[in-house]
């Protein structure tokens, strides 16, 4: 019933910027720790930042300075935003959390179904 729902991928150049968004929907009590993860074929899914429902951040050594994370809990959304994008950024991306379910209490990892992010040279 719990589900993550993202948007925003698409097609940029190298320099440019795109604003990934996931948004969590269902029979909710909670929300703690929201994060992206990134995926190129043939290799691992890689960790991209993370938030805590209080607001501190983590971030990859690999998009440090150029990608923002940040969240809306009156929205139960997080958001990426991604600015100077290189080519080595194009993957799959993938957004998770938490979630307590309303009526069960219990804390699952959820994950989102994937948005392309492409960005040619």
């Amino acid at each position: 019933q719990v589900q993550l729902v993202e948007s925003g991928g698409g097609l940029v150049q190298a320099g440019g910027s795109l604003r990934l968004s996931c948004g969590a929907s269902g029979s909710i009590f909670s929300i703690g720790l929201m994060g992206w993860y990134r995926q190129v074929p043939g290799k691992q899914r890689e960790f991209v930042a993370n938030t805590a429902s209080g607001g501190s951040t983590k971030y990859a050594d690999s998009v440090k300075g150029r990608f923002t994370i940040s969240r809306d809990n009156a929205k139960n959304t997080m958001y990426l935003q991604m600015n100077s994008l290189k080519f080595e950024d194009t993957a799959v991306y993938y957004c998770n959390a938490v979630i307590s379910g309303d009526s069960s209490r219990t804390a699952r990892l959820y994950w989102g179904q994937g948005t392309q992010v492409s960005v040619s040279s």
